[in-house]
């Protein structure tokens, strides 16, 4: 059985791999082994941060909100369970845009969940 190289298809693979490591600094855009390893770190790097940038999005909104809240004289915690019981179902997202497009809007909002959060009585412990 003769022998099998690889020769146009294993040059054809080193040049796809050099090609996405374009733009690397130093040896990891030029060399085959060093840019394999960054593309799988920045594969990895990847996959984590489209993770953590829906985690990072949440807490500004939440920052956002809780600021809002504050300036109007309640507490996020406050807020947020007020709205629940109200029945408003507005994401995190959403009400941090109309905390800062439509302030007369959010002191509606706010007006709400504060009557809705003193109008439940107490559980008993």
């Amino acid at each position: 059985m003769p022998r099998v190289r690889k020769g146009a298809a294993r040059k054809r693979a080193h040049n796809r791999v050099l090609r996405e490591a374009r733009g690397y600094f130093g040896t990891k855009s030029r060399h085959f082994q060093q840019a394999k390893v960054a593309l799988t770190r920045a594969g990895q790097f990847a996959y984590r941060d489209r993770r953590n940038r829906k985690r990072d999005m949440r807490a500004l909104w939440i920052t956002r909100i809780t600021a809002a809240c504050r300036m109007r004289g309640t507490r996020y915690s406050l807020f947020m369970n007020g709205l629940k019981l109200a029945g408003v179902t507005l994401n995190r997202k959403m009400l941090s845009q109309i905390a800062i497009d439509d302030p007369a809007g959010f002191d509606a909002l706010v007006e709400i969940a504060v009557k809705h959060t003193t109008a439940t009585p107490a559980k008993a412990a």
